[in-house]
């Protein structure tokens, strides 16, 4: 679960999105993938053989690990415990709890937000109803919850088991915003929550895959009323206490509040206390120790038993390790409680292994279970960092290497060239529609291209499953029939969601096939921020307005307009774009005139609008870096430094070329159409930025030496 200001993406909105929305997830976020590349873990021995998990050899493996100048460069302090054949094989903390104060981290006593590990004991309480009868897989979730007004147009009921599977089709609805907050005083029950934010169903229940909060929220609701006991009561009585976790809990308060880690950004700065609404959060609000979840982790692994007390009969255990549904036998989704593990180069994800991933403002965790090794894992740490993605495949490697071995794949029926078509389009994520792959057919073969990785081949070596030659990784499609059209399953922008292709965009009456600015029309129109009918007129000359170009720019990254009542500009009042106007005022993307306007129907020019993405993305791309772009043309003084970041970036449409000395003229003085809106919109969705920036980094350093 993350529920923060992410990590920083390779795209404008991508960035936006993460830094205006808070999303509980277990996203990968897609900086990692860089990281981990480039750092080596430590192998599994001098002759690659597996070593035994002994105490000894365990804690030589985190000694070598903590001390990787990739891991101490992103810690504050973590901790890790391994469990194996019901028995502690190592607890260890590392670093510190507290920079300022120089307290250690202690894995008895040092608490930890468990994000969205804590879905797994949420699964397991409405496991344990189920089992008493009070709940049934099957059934609608209002059988328990009561009535919710929410729209369904499938004809198909939202079940418990659902839920349980992230398959709800519910549209994404994650935390806003004032969900994180420093009231402490307010209180806001999990049903009032529920009620105010309920999503509606946008793709058949049961259908296809995605990560989903809300439903793991509901999933508490359901345990509270099936149960009659508050969530946190039931928890504690039927969870936490039968396994002595007796430093567990879902309310900050007394010494879970005492003993809480201080929580660091990216950059290692302390963060502020802070606490979340609905103040009990079945999906991601529980607190807890790295011994308390040992004893979870043995308990589970030991069939549901802790000593002379059974939280879950085997039977139940066994259910929860299953998974439930695939895009591919390589890539599984969910069990009930769980999820698949990171992919590993050629091996895919492991069906033998289940984890839970968790994030949160300066916490993230990873609990994986290996049960035919009778084995647990997890490790949870305090300062916003991939660790984790470091931690996972050092640990396979070391320990149990033939999770990681090359995947035996059997025969297939290669798809032609025109079979292959089906797959082609742009795919759109499920949960962040800002993260778009774009898949295509060239000379005979599949190639996949998207704003982290760029474009790379696909080869196919099984049915519907193919290998990135870049990554090594798999990505998997599913094609289905009627509305729901095709799906995707990739391991960089977002594993723990399908991305679903839309359909193709077909152009308008005065935007032909054949126009320059057809590609970025187009796909906007199949991505649906455009209609897609080509008896309209598009009217590609046309200026921009200042508001439409904020409003299109927000709502293509998925971010919500402002609750902001105090509008920041007296102009705004009544326009029907206010409130993205006033959202970007929040995230700095705009300021006033002199005389303290917006004017938000004058037509915005090209450089007004380089400078809006520019105070977005300077924080993270520096000025420096942009130095030698040269410039033709027109550009006013104080957008200069936006302008040079445009055309570094290739934020432009065709019609913007470099002359014979290598200058462009961004043309920034003139107005912005519709048609060039457009275009850097699709240059913001597809360039691969990152790599242009490490390209610009590297050539800067060459130039430094």
């Amino acid at each position: 679960m993350n529920l923060s200001m992410l990590r920083s993406g390779p795209a404008f909105w991508t960035r936006a999105v993460l830094a205006a929305t808070l999303i509980l997830t277990t996203m990968a976020p897609m900086v990692h993938a860089s990281a981990v590349s480039s750092a080596s873990p430590p192998p599994a021995s001098a002759t690659g053989q597996a070593k035994p998990l002994t105490t000894e050899n365990a804690a030589a493996f985190l000694k070598q690990f903590f001390s990787m100048k990739e891991v101490k460069a992103q810690l504050a302090g973590a901790v890790v415990i391994v469990v194996k054949d019901g028995k502690t094989v190592i607890e260890e903390g590392f670093g510190y709890a507290d920079k300022a104060g120089k307290t250690e981290v202690d894995p008895d006593e040092t608490v930890f937000r468990m994000a969205s590990v804590s879905k797994t004991f949420t699964a397991a309480a409405a496991m344990q109803l189920v089992e008493q009868g009070k709940i049934d897989l099957k059934a609608d979730f209002q059988t328990y919850t009561g009535p919710i007004e929410f729209e369904n147009p499938f004809g198909v009921p939202v079940t418990v088991e659902d839920l349980l599977t992230h398959t709800t089709g519910f549209r994404i609805q994650d935390p806003q915003p004032e969900d994180i907050n420093d009231d402490f005083g307010t209180k806001v029950s999990i049903e009032d929550y529920v009620l105010q934010h309920m999503p509606p169903v946008v793709r058949e229940p049961g259908t296809s895959y995605m990560y989903d909060n809300f439903a793991s929220l509901l999933l508490g609701l359901v345990v509270e009323k099936a149960s009659r006991e508050p969530y946190e009561d039931y928890m504690e009585k039927h969870v936490f206490a039968p396994l002595n976790m007796d430093k567990s809990g879902f309310l900050l308060e007394g010494k879970l509040k005492e003993d809480l880690a201080t929580a660091y950004d990216a950059g290692g700065k302390a963060l502020d206390l802070y606490t979340v609404t609905p103040t009990v959060m079945p999906h991601g609000g529980m607190l807890s120790t790295a011994d308390d979840i040992g004893k979870f982790m043995t308990a589970f692994l030991n069939g549901g038993v802790a000593g002379n007390k059974r939280i879950l009969a085997e039977s139940t255990v066994d259910s929860m390790k299953e998974y439930r549904s695939s895009i591919h036998p390589l890539l599984p989704n969910t069990t009930y409680g769980f999820e698949a593990p990171m992919q590993l180069p050629g091996a895919g994800s492991s069906s033998k292994i289940i984890t839970k991933a968790g994030d949160l403002i300066g916490f993230s965790s990873y609990m994986f279970l290996i049960p035919e090794q009778n084995t647990g894992v997890f490790i949870a740490y305090n300062q916003q960092s991939v660790l984790r993605e470091l931690f996972y495949p050092a640990f396979i490697q070391a320990f149990f290497p033939q999770y990681a071995a090359p995947a035996k794949l059997g025969t297939f029926q290669p798809l032609s060239a025109e079979a292959l078509d089906a797959f082609t389009g742009y795919y759109a994520d499920l949960r962040l529609k800002s993260l778009v792959s774009t898949v295509a057919v060239k000379d005979g073969a599949l190639s996949i291209s998207d704003a982290l990785l760029g474009t790379r081949q696909l080869r196919q070596v099984d049915d519907n499953l193919f290998i990135d030659e870049l990554t090594k990784k798999f990505t998997g499609f599913e094609l289905t029939s009627g509305r729901q059209g095709a799906y995707l399953k990739e391991p960089y922008l977002n594993p723990y969601s399908y991305e679903q292709k839309g359909p193709d965009g077909v152009g308008y009456s005065d935007v032909t096939a054949s126009h320059p600015y057809a590609t970025p029309v187009m796909m906007l129109q199949s991505l649906g921020y455009l209609p897609n009918d080509a008896a309209l007129s598009f009217q590609p000359e046309a200026g921009t307005t200042r508001a439409e170009y904020v409003r299109l720019m927000l709502e293509s990254s998925n971010i919500k307009e402002s609750k902001t009542e105090k509008l920041a500009f007296p102009d705004l009042q009544g326009h029907p774009d206010a409130a993205y106007v006033q959202m970007a005022v929040e995230l700095g993307m705009v300021q006033g005139t002199p005389g303290g306007e917006f004017q938000p129907d004058r037509v915005i020019s090209r450089q007004e609008a380089a400078v809006m993405v520019w105070k977005l993305l300077s924080a993270q791309y520096p000025d420096e870096l942009f130095k030698d772009v040269k410039l033709a043309g027109n550009t006013d003084k104080w957008a200069v430094p936006a302008v040079r970041m445009a055309v570094a970036l290739g934020l432009y449409g065709p019609d913007i070329k470099a002359d014979s000395e290598g200058a462009v003229d961004f043309k920034s003085r003139d107005a912005l159409s519709k048609k060039e809106n457009a275009a850097i919109l699709y240059a913001l969705f597809t360039n691969p930025i990152n790599q242009i920036v490490a390209g610009l980094t590297e050539k800067s350093g060459e130039a430094g030496n």
